[in-house]
């Protein structure tokens, strides 16, 4: 079994009302009315940065699906609603990072619900929840967060804002020997986004808590790995992004 390789990102969302952000430690805020695509472009900035991607509008391009010329458009209408700062990369603003963290926030909750409480597969959940996130209101979030007591990630291990989240001290798979063991810890959004792979990892059992060892590794970048006693071939686009802990 081997991973799709080929990232082909593709994103649609909606969205039809705001809210403040509700968790423990997350700053009054009183949001405003902004375009559905401010959300969506604020949340993919702040994604971008998260998986330490230089953020130029190309990137930004890349990961929406859209034209150069509509990102370009677009971030200069943010410039002027102060959600962003541009100058050699795009910089979220401290409103413009407020806004993201609440969308992310949302989104990251609404997949827990779907594939915790739900039982909806990764990719199923991850769509759905880029519509939810935008409809969530403050009661309704709070009540997730109740119902799940406090999540602090999502179900591919990203960090939901706003919680005590604290990182553990993670490697790349695709740096790990061969015959050296490890805990998945994360599967970065750049990933989520690779057409395919959210099924290939959740039926490999590649997902966050579950231990693996190290068995081969090829000269194209692939890592074999036996996880759940299953021999799996992770390619090197998905290897050299899959965060683990060595054990």
């Amino acid at each position: 079994m081997t991973a799709p390789e080929q990232a082909v990102p593709e994103r649609q969302r909606y969205a039809t009302r705001r809210g403040r952000g509700t968790l423990p430690g997350v700053a009054e805020y009183q949001a405003r009315e902004y375009h559905p695509a401010f959300e969506e472009y604020c949340e993919t900035i702040y994604e971008l940065h998260e998986d330490d991607v230089d953020v130029i509008q190309a990137r930004i391009a890349e990961r929406l699906g859209v034209s150069r010329p509509a990102v370009s458009e677009m971030i200069r209408r943010m410039e002027s609603e102060g959600l962003v700062d541009v100058d050699r990369s795009v910089q979220l603003t401290a409103d413009g990072q407020t806004l993201a963290e609440r969308v992310v926030r949302r989104h990251r909750l609404a997949e827990r619900l779907l594939t915790d409480i739900l039982g909806l597969s990764w990719a199923d959940a991850h769509q759905e929840a880029g519509r939810w996130e935008h409809v969530i209101s403050d009661a309704v979030e709070a009540a997730i967060i109740r119902l799940l007591d406090d999540p602090t990630t999502c179900p591919h291990g990203n960090p939901i804002p706003g919680t005590a989240y604290q990182a553990p001290d993670a490697v790349a798979l695709s740096d790990l020997g061969v015959g050296e063991g490890f805990t998945v810890t994360r599967i970065p959004e750049e990933l989520e986004f690779t057409p395919g792979l959210l099924d290939f990892l959740e039926d490999a059992s590649i997902q966050p808590g579950h231990v693996g060892t190290v068995t081969a590794s090829s000269p194209d970048g692939t890592t074999t790995v036996e996880i759940e006693g299953r021999h799996i071939g992770v390619g090197a686009f998905a290897s050299a992004r899959i965060l683990v802990v060595n054990r």
